[in-house]
């Protein structure tokens, strides 16, 4: 089975000139990007990746880590996606979802020319107007 890519141009990785490989990092990029692109999902990652993602971004020298709240695992042809969002209070959750679905199922494809058999939503938390400001702006309970 030969795809097309919207420019008319083969998309396949496997052809008798040789095959194409694609780093898992690389999906989990894309992957990530085109799930931020969504407007409602307010963050990517579990509670403890984001808190993690938060230290690990004051300490100098040290990469944040571009793919925070995605998972995958690609194979020659195939990519299955995992993801963790936490998603702005009001908006339909499964509307969301299935928009950060078809975003990652699309950009994924036409970046990568995979086939993506699955992609896999978590939604950890919500996000409620005013949250880090409370979070900052608590003083320590004790003294």
């Amino acid at each position: 089975m030969r795809k097309r890519g919207p420019d008319g141009g083969s998309s396949e990785l496997v052809t008798e000139d040789g095959t194409t490989r694609i780093a898992d990092t690389v999906v989990a990029k894309i992957a990530t990007m085109a799930a931020r692109q969504v407007g409602g999902v307010y963050a990517m990652g579990s509670g403890m990746s984001r808190t993690l993602g938060s230290v690990r971004e004051r300490v100098p020298g040290v990469a944040s880590d571009d793919t925070q709240g995605v998972d995958v695992q690609v194979g020659e042809r195939q990519a299955a996606v995992d993801i963790d969002l936490v998603v702005e209070y009001g908006l339909s959750i499964p509307d969301l979802a299935g928009a950060v679905r078809a975003n990652v199922v699309n950009e994924v494809e036409h970046m990568c020319g995979l086939e993506v058999v699955e992609v896999n939503i978590t939604v950890d938390d919500v996000h409620l107007d005013g949250d880090e400001s409370d979070e900052q702006s608590a003083g320590p309970r004790v003294r």
